[in-house]
């Protein structure tokens, strides 16, 4: 009978490491799950060789580290290849009680005195690992400019001097790079010496891209900057895990701070909320007990059909990923009241707690495997994990149902186009509403891949964004130029004459409209 080597998988020194080993015979194996089970082992091995041969291809000064990443990528490896796909047992799902998820308009604002307290045990962490690639930017995302020529890391930096100035505080800005945005970050931080905000940064790991056939590194060696793509960061989830190693957590903590406020660098509303920071300070969780793990969600909508869900199963509360769930359930998943709130990524973690799962090793996220194509054609497999995750791992947690407002993520030009329109404010590196609208609903924008997709070819395409304080809902398909002064109104419709350029003449006024061809209109 076949013995296998049993893992209860959990994250690490590095980001995973198995806490307990022990050799058990599985019984009543097919002759098919020996045969798997063999040759994954035999995959294992020979990928392990493999990361050996890597390891001695570093220079001795950064041995050590690229020893304890890639120590992290083949525990990461072993579970990716030993764990039965992550899929949750439907009937175990449980109706989430009321106390699991706070309406936000239950919050109260501290007193001056106590925000005074609260922000300056609080740390503000942007996670900086992403390039602007799928915009057809090179370099970081985050230096993509969004309005009146700022970009993301501006806007950041401008909230949290407002915020130290206005309460006579030192809340620091951390910033999670990776090898692809680090480079070009330091040099951008260069502009904000002398102001008052301390800017931290660290790196996530560093792992190698995996073979989709051979199931081996891409890499033929750790020369990362001659061959880039062979190696990536392997998500969010590594923050807990690189963050103590890089010695800011203790260093924090020796400091007296307490709380870490973590979101997507590209998510525009996810700003300090005091009121948040006091819940995350005062409130216990949903089963009682002293709060660690804070998670902002908002409601769906049918535009949401990505994000993860907050639901309690097997009695605790956690993140339920789309990955996760069976196939005959998918259907439900999208549009089953239950799962009615979604993860923004805007996560309250209590420091101490970090660490002590750290050192414990008892971090445990599902691992999430992302199929790509090098530029070669070659298919690969990223292994990666997401930070919210581990909201399991924590012992006190809870979520907060925050207005939409705080989930302004920028992962399309249509969102740039939002985001840079007379729909917002911006004041103090902050966008909120433009009181005009006379809602908070956000208007469905739909652009043209072919023509749109790319931040420069989108600029081409508008002489200035159009006025969409009114508009509901927006396709625009084909090679269509804006004038100046254009308004949008309802719902309007846009199909281009295929690659001949169209048009839209100055200070047009579209409401309820479809355009067709060269500037064809009708009403609905």
């Amino acid at each position: 009978m076949l013995c296998l080597l049993q893992v209860h998988f959990i994250t690490k020194a590095s980001p995973f490491q198995v806490c307990a080993l022990s050799l058990k015979p599985l019984p009543n194996l097919t002759l098919f799950e020996e045969l798997k089970q063999s040759r994954n082992q035999k995959v294992l091995s020979d990928m392990k060789n493999a990361l050996n041969r890597l390891t001695q291809t570093a220079p001795a000064s950064r041995r050590h580290i690229v020893q304890m990443e890639l120590d992290g990528f083949s525990q990461l490896f072993e579970h990716f290849l030993f764990e039965e796909a992550q899929h949750i047992i439907w009937d175990r799902i449980s109706v989430l009680p009321k106390d699991a998820v706070q309406d936000y308009s239950t919050l109260h604002l501290p007193s001056s005195e106590k925000i005074h307290q609260l922000l300056s045990k609080l740390i503000v962490v942007k996670l900086n690992g992403g390039l602007g690639t799928s915009m057809g930017c090179e370099g970081p995302k985050s230096v993509i400019t969004v309005r009146n020529d700022m970009n993301f890391l501006d806007l950041t930096v401008e909230q949290i001097l407002y915020l130290n100035s206005t309460y006579g505080t030192n809340v620091p800005l951390v910033l999670m790079n990776s090898f692809n945005t680090e480079s070009e970050t330091q040099k951008m931080i260069e502009k904000y010496k002398g102001l008052n905000v301390q800017i931290h940064c660290f790196n996530q790991s560093c792992y190698p891209r995996t073979n989709e056939s051979s199931f081996l590194p891409v890499a033929a060696d750790c020369d990362i900057k001659s061959n880039k793509e062979a190696w990536y960061p392997p998500g969010h989830g590594d923050f807990y895990e690189s963050f103590s190693n890089s010695g800011l957590l203790n260093q924090f903590i020796e400091e007296g701070r307490k709380y870490c406020f973590i979101s997507n660098i590209d998510n525009l509303g996810a700003e300090v909320d005091l009121k948040i920071l006091n819940l995350m300070d005062s409130a216990q969780s949903v089963h009682g007990g002293e709060l660690e793990f804070l998670m902002e969600v908002t409601e769906k909508t049918k535009a949401d059909v990505k994000g993860g869900a907050l639901v309690i199963y097997e009695e605790k509360l956690q993140l339920l990923e789309t990955a996760q769930i069976p196939k005959e359930h998918l259907e439900d998943f999208k549009s089953n009241p239950i799962f009615k709130y979604f993860n923004t990524n805007n996560l309250w973690i209590k420091l101490n707690a970090v660490k002590r799962n750290v050192e414990e090793k008892w971090l445990e996220m599902e691992v999430i495997v992302n199929k790509k194509k090098m530029s070669n054609g070659l298919p690969v497999i990223q292994l990666e994990t997401a930070v919210g995750a581990a909201m399991k791992s924590f012992d006190g947690s809870k979520g907060v149902n925050v207005p939409r407002r705080r989930f302004l993520p920028v992962k399309k030009t249509s969102d740039l186009l939002l985001v840079m329109s007379n729909l917002y404010k911006l004041k103090n590196g902050s966008l909120s509403m433009n009181p005009l609208r006379g809602s908070d609903t956000v208007p469905l924008v739909h652009l043209s891949e072919e023509y749109y997709k790319e931040v420069k070819d989108f600029l081409a395409r508008f002489q200035n964004i159009p006025d969409i304080l009114e508009l509901e809902f927006l396709t625009v398909s084909g090679n269509v130029y804006f004038s100046k002064g254009v308004s949008l109104k309802g719902t309007v419709i846009i199909f281009g004459n295929g690659s001949n350029k169209v048009c839209i003449p100055p200070n047009a006024m579209l409401q309820n409209k479809i355009v067709k061809g060269a500037l064809n209109i009708s009403d609905f």
